[in-house]
């Protein structure tokens, strides 16, 4: 059962959000999971996460790390050396191909990544810039009004 989700009431009332619609509509539009392999995603705080990607039997040449604007791209091939060490009897390992994508938010960098005992760990941490964090506007009274008025007609006089 397929579940959809009408979002134009929000286009109605909300600014600058259409990328976020986008993104929840193309996560409805997913076909298949694709569970290999396996990861966790934490928040370690406020600005900072850690994607932690169990990726057995690869080392850092079978891996590749990416990121394009809001998007983060893992691939792992597994080069073919060890294919000429003998013949398997059981191939238990996983070593198939894999592309993992994830959409990050703005203004979210990766920090870096370590390869240690089959686990890939990825940092990440978002950094807002200045002019983006919140400031404290001053509010200025009728007689600040005044003066920034004397202000502007005496620089436009020096002009």
């Amino acid at each position: 059962m397929r579940n959809t989700f009408d979002f134009a009431p929000l286009f109605r009332s909300t600014i600058g959000f259409d990328r976020m619609i986008d993104t929840l509509e193309s996560a409805s539009r997913v076909t298949s999971i694709d569970t290999w392999p396996p990861y966790d995603i934490v928040r370690k705080s406020e600005d900072d996460y850690r994607i932690s990607m169990a990726v057995a039997g690869l080392t850092e040449d079978d891996l590749t790390i990416t990121q394009e604007q809001n998007m983060l791209l893992v691939a792992g091939q597994k080069s073919d050396q060890d294919e000429a060490s003998g013949q398997y009897l059981h191939r238990g390992i996983a070593a198939r191909a894999f592309r993992r994508r994830f959409e990050l938010a703005d203004h979210v960098k990766v920090v870096s990544a370590n390869l240690e005992n089959g686990l890939l760990t990825i940092d990440l941490k978002r950094e807002l810039p200045e002019e983006m964090k919140p400031r404290r506007i001053t509010i200025a009274g009728s007689e600040g009004l005044a003066g920034a008025g004397k202000q502007i007609e005496a620089e436009k006089q020096a002009a």
